[in-house]
């Protein structure tokens, strides 16, 4: 039980190994016993305050099952991050029951909890009290995953001062003394420290991991720990993919699945691993299989390998995000939202950053070229009917406002080219209750723009018949997404001034393209999708830029991708943390040509 006692303790969301009690509860009674099973398995699924409910009516009956009790008691706690609590129903345990057999257990969870409210020496004192020499890996593991991550120089002297045969602390000054100080003295005790304890990362029984190599996804989070972060360019970087692999549920031989782009991405991101190591950029991937768990996700990012973390890919569902989003603001890591477009991921979080440009940074783009094509200021917008339509819809409606446009006309539409055509409601054009035929004369709309969103690929053509019939003569801006490129015919992109509101583009004639699309081909035996492509840009970017700058965002007006070798767009975060790069498309000369 060990490991997973560690795990319990350090995370405080593993799922918990019973303690054994077998053996005290044979004088019970059959309502204590089922109240013990049943306030343990409440901690379990994470139902606290109904565990410490139960657990309280055991601890005062003062029976065999009282310190067993009071230990879950104290984990719940823990578990609710109520430190205080917690530490007070441990002392109260170790003071009660001072000959419990599980006592090494308790100054465990003690010296966690000690840890998380940085209570540094009570900690250490409690890692002391453990006899069980089954326990001093996950001892060591406790220590590394705090200690290393002290920056108070003064701070970590007086700990190797109350504790000098600590190794953890020993290891850790040296560390910091190297990153930070050129102080003789200081220079002088690390030297002495060395002598002892050895170096940190290479002496210390910390085995560096190397990068994996393998298509193969970890199903579990642990892995061996790595020595302590560093906010410099370093010679690897660490970085945790969290996505819904759902491993359980893989069949190899199947050929669509419902998660298949999230193993299209991980096949991009694992190319530009390789693209990076050719660059001199080592990458050490490490995938989660993690899907909308948020005890999971907290398990995972409290472990002390994820520690050693210096980039963080995913997680993709809102709850997991939120979890993942505060560990990296809290520990300084950067995360990347590979496929979100939702600009409030990254509000207020200075580590997270996303891969996409937002619905309102593609608004922005849209709202500049059209200002740009002929001054005017009146539009009409319409919409598919996915949400997610009526989302970007929205989102630029309220950007051409903010502009101060005047909206003729906003709307969902959907079905035939003349259904759409009446559903449009264009002052002084129709009279209410008529369906306009296709030879009802139409007086010709006087718009700058008209602007569609849908992700509906026969509905891009519909609109521009729509428009014909209401004889509306201003330039259409569409989302990509409305259009089937390989039906559609090539009148459809030439018939009127069309404009594509398209993140996804690439252009298939440009020469890293098409070295990708063979490599890839070569190695997966498929054409590779967008998700492929996007997974091999985005580590391609943020690898370099770990590697020019370290872990640290010191210069962010060079946070742009400044090389043309990029299957997409490329990436610009000079200003924000949104990706800048949005995309407008337009056919000319037999394709497509990027014009902003």
């Amino acid at each position: 039980m060990n490991n997973k006692f560690y795990w319990l303790n350090l995370i405080g969301v593993c799922v918990v190994t019973l303690l054994s009690y077998r053996e005290v509860t044979a004088q019970l009674s059959t309502d204590a016993q089922k109240r013990y099973n049943t306030a343990v398995k409440l901690v379990q699924v994470g139902d606290y305050e109904r565990a410490k409910t139960e657990l309280n009516v055991l601890i005062q009956q003062r029976s065999a099952l009282s310190a067993y009790a009071n230990y879950y008691y104290a984990l719940a706690a823990f578990r609710q991050r109520n430190f205080s609590l917690a530490r007070s129903s441990v002392r109260q345990l170790i003071e009660g029951f001072p000959n419990w057999r599980k006592m090494d257990e308790a100054n465990y969870l003690l010296a966690a909890i000690c840890m998380e409210t940085g209570q540094y020496e009570d900690a250490l004192t409690a890692l002391q009290k453990i006899g069980d020499p089954g326990l001093r890996p996950d001892v060591t593991k406790l220590e590394q995953n705090f200690l290393t991550r002290l920056t108070d120089l003064n701070r970590l002297k007086q700990l190797n001062k109350a504790f000098p045969s600590d190794r953890t602390v020993g290891l850790a000054l040296i560390d910091l003394i190297q990153r930070s100080s050129s102080d003789k003295d200081d220079l002088e005790l690390s030297d002495r420290l060395t002598n002892r304890f050895g170096v940190p990362g290479a002496a210390n029984g910390q085995p560096m991991i190397t990068s994996t190599g393998s298509s193969s996804v970890n199903q579990s989070s642990a892995s061996v720990p790595l020595p302590g972060r560093t906010t410099r360019p370093k010679g690897y970087y660490n970085v945790a993919v969290m996505f819904p692999f759902r491993l359980g549920e893989f069949d190899a031989e199947k050929r669509v699945r419902s998660n298949q782009y999230v193993y299209d991405l991980y096949d991009g991101i694992k190319l530009a691993k390789n693209k990076l190591q050719d660059e001199g950029i080592t990458v050490n991937l490490f995938a989660y299989d993690l899907d909308n768990d948020a005890n999971k996700t907290l398990e995972l990012v409290n472990s002390p390998a994820f520690a050693q973390t210096d980039l963080i890919i995913g997680p993709l569902y809102v709850e997991p995000n939120r979890i993942a989003s505060a560990y990296a603001n809290q520990n300084n890591i950067l995360l990347l939202n590979p496929i979100a477009t939702n600009s409030e991921l990254v509000t207020n979080q200075p580590w997270s950053f996303l891969a996409q440009p937002s619905l309102s940074q593609q608004s922005q783009k849209v709202a500049e070229l059209v200002h740009n094509l002929n001054g005017g200021r009146r539009a009409a917008i319409y919409f598919g009917t996915s949400r997610k339509d009526s989302l970007m819809a929205a989102v630029y409606l309220n950007e051409l406002k903010r502009q101060n446009y005047q909206i003729l006309d906003f709307r969902k539409v959907s079905g035939t080219a003349q259904t759409m055509a009446d559903a449009m409601k264009l002052t002084g054009l129709t009279t209410p209750g008529r369906s306009l035929s296709a030879t009802t004369p139409q007086i010709p709309v006087a718009l700058s723009h008209v602007f569609f969103a849908s992700s509906n690929d026969e509905d891009g053509a519909r609109m521009l018949e729509a428009m014909s019939r209401r004889k509306v003569n201003a330039p259409l801006i569409a989302t990509a997404s409305a259009f089937d490129f390989y039906k559609n015919s090539l009148s459809t992109f030439t018939r009127r001034d069309l404009y594509l509101l398209y993140p996804d583009y690439i252009d298939s004639s440009r020469e890293p393209v098409v070295q990708f699309q063979e490599e890839y081909v070569t190695k997966r035996n498929t054409i590779p999708s967008v998700f492929a492509s996007e997974g091999y840009d985005m580590m391609l970017f943020f690898g370099r830029q770990l590697a020019k700058n370290g872990t640290q965002l010191r210069n962010r007006a060079s946070f742009h991708s400044d090389t043309d070798d990029y299957l997409l767009s490329g990436f610009d975060y000079t200003q924000m943390n949104e990706n800048q790069i949005a995309p407008i498309v337009k056919y000319e000369d037999g394709r497509f040509i990027k014009i902003n």
